[in-house]
């Protein structure tokens, strides 16, 4: 049986909460799931009547509609209240005790709903001849964390029914079809018709993302109030832990409320466009990196940007085929996977580096402490002189399939690209694990470091600030492993009493020189069968050249 999901639509009189669920309804049905549609008049007409409009009858009123939709979700069906619904802590009482509660704020202004309004009951409100009328002589309280936006101001209530079906694929509610798929011709076509920009694999990434809840809360690239907020406090405006602003950057501005994603000539994704605003590159570089040299490539891609943002909700399409597909799983698909398995636990670890016999030594400790490791490589853009993603994952491939039992790990690629901001990149991956459905993150004391931009330990020195469970990970900080000589084994400045001469180290730039001489990498360093595909790798690139 399918799990039943409620989703309350909340908004003032006029605003359009009818047409949205009516449309609602039909999608729904069409995807193989009819939900019952519980209509506020229809409700306290056979329901709730002799109910007046105190404070006290509205409460009634909307919690014997959220008994009513709790009932029939608890029995697998989807449910759709429309009802204005205007008191704050009534609406969050509900969403505290229904499982899968999806709260739709339908926005609309006042001066917008006495235009719509034909029958003239906004005017007579106003002027005094209607007591108790929401949004006029009572309160209307909007949502402070809704799961969606719709504003029919704005919008249509096609675009609006479209916004909320993402959300429901996002949180899981319609099962067998992706965020992909639901996109459909029809948006497809729509998309052609909008103002265009095109965008290349970073700004591709972060919609992928946003769209399928990997930057959670973030569903659209942010506003100016969170990139304010981050940039001061490393929160969003909401108080919400967030580290890095994810901007759509533009150097012209675009018009139109909606916005259309081109990569490489084919749509991937539409923006609601929700504000534009001035960025501030040199602030934001200090902020974020630490620092405003042009030599760290975050600051480079950042001053190389354009300088306006583009803030607002992301629909997204079907993207352009992945090298990965096998390996390309959404947040909700790693969750799934994590309860098929039975992990309770599960600790992730982010590399954009083939995994070499430190990488194995720290996931194998967590491993001794969690029931399954998710190994999510990082596979967007990197620097140039990074490991192609390809190579990784075959060497990923070749480690999992020879050394770590099937039953306890997972790989799945993480589409980001590499930011190297040091220890705020370190929480902003923690929050995309957590998103996947990790308990732990693995975080080395120089994570996303480059160069000699950040001091040591403070990847390790900003969980610090946050308050326990605040992130909602458990963060394992581990020192830098090698392998010692005298011990014959790997070791941590933490277990080994040796020094440094017996211990073996290699750098990313010796193993590259090694690969291009094509002398064998010490197994001190690595397994055999990766050491293999990396060589054979450096001999296709080699050969390549020559021809």
């Amino acid at each position: 049986m399918n799990r039943g999901f409620v989703v309350w639509l909340t908004g003032m009189s006029g605003a359009g909460k009818s047409t949205i669920a009516e449309g609602l309804r039909a999608e729904l049905t069409a995807l193989g799931l009819p939900p019952e549609v519980l209509d506020g008049d229809d409700v306290r007409t056979n329901l709730c009547k002799g109910l007046g409009f105190s404070k006290e009858d509205r409460d009634t009123n909307v919690r014997r509609i959220g008994y009513v939709a709790r009932l029939l979700a608890r029995q697998g069906t989807a449910v759709i209240t429309a009802a204005i619904s205007p008191y704050r802590d009534v609406r969050d009482e509900l969403r505290a005790s229904i499982t899968g509660f999806v709260e739709v704020y339908v926005k609309c202004s006042l001066d917008e709903l006495v235009q719509r309004d034909v029958k003239g009951l906004y005017r007579k409100a106003l002027a005094g001849e209607i007591p108790h009328f929401t949004g006029v002589s009572d309160p209307y309280e909007p949502p402070l964390n809704p799961h969606v936006v719709v504003d029919t101001e704005r919008e249509t209530a096609a675009v609006s029914v479209e916004r909320i079906l993402q959300t429901l694929v996002r949180l899981g509610h319609v099962p067998g079809i992706s965020a992909e798929q639901l996109g459909g011709a029809a948006e497809r076509r729509r998309a052609a018709r909008m103002p265009r920009l095109d965008v290349g694999l970073k700004e591709m990434a972060d919609a992928y993302m946003l769209a399928t809840g990997a930057l959670s809360p973030l569903s659209g690239f942010i506003g100016r109030e969170d990139y304010a907020a981050i940039l001061e406090h490393g929160r969003l405006a909401s108080g919400a832990p967030y580290t890095i602003p994810v901007c759509l950057r533009v150097d012209d501005v675009p018009s139109g409320d909606r916005v259309a994603l081109h990569h490489r000539g084919q749509a991937v994704a539409i923006v609601d466009v929700r504000d534009l605003f001035e960025t501030l590159p040199e602030r934001e570089a200090s902020a974020v990196y630490g620092t405003e040299d042009l030599a760290h490539p975050g600051v480079r891609a950042l001053a190389g940007a354009g300088r306006y943002a583009v803030a607002g909700e992301v629909t997204l399409l079907p993207r352009p085929s992945s090298a990965f597909s096998e390996w390309d799983l959404t947040p909700r698909e790693v969750r799934a996977a994590k309860r098929e398995r039975g992990w309770a636990t599960m600790v992730g670890f982010q590399t954009r580096n083939p995994v070499h016999r430190a990488h194995e030594y720290l996931q194998k400790v967590a491993l001794e402490m969690v029931d399954g490791l998710l190994l999510h490589p990082l596979v967007g853009e990197t620097k140039a002189d990074d490991i192609p993603a390809a190579v990784r994952m075959r060497c990923y491939e070749a480690l999992l399939a020879n050394y770590y039992p099937a039953t306890r790990t997972l790989l799945a690629t993480n589409p980001a690209w590499m930011r190297y901001a040091g220890p705020k990149e370190a929480v902003f991956h923690a929050l995309i694990r957590r998103n996947y459905g990790c308990t732990h993150f693995i975080v080395g004391r120089d994570h996303a470091g480059v160069g000699d931009y950040y001091d040591t330990y403070a990847a390790h020195r900003i969980f610090d600030q946050y308050a326990p469970g605040e992130l909602g990970i458990e963060i394992l900080r581990f020192e830098h492993a090698m392998w010692c000589r005298r011990c014959g084994a790997m070791v941590s400045p933490r277990t080994c009493p040796h020094p440094a001469e017996e211990h073996a180290t290699l750098s990313g730039t010796r193993v590259r020189r090694l690969l291009a001489e094509g002398a064998p990498l010490p197994v001190e360093f690595t397994r055999p069968e990766v050491a293999a595909v990396l060589a054979d790798a450096a001999h296709e690139e080699l050969a390549e050249a020559a021809s």
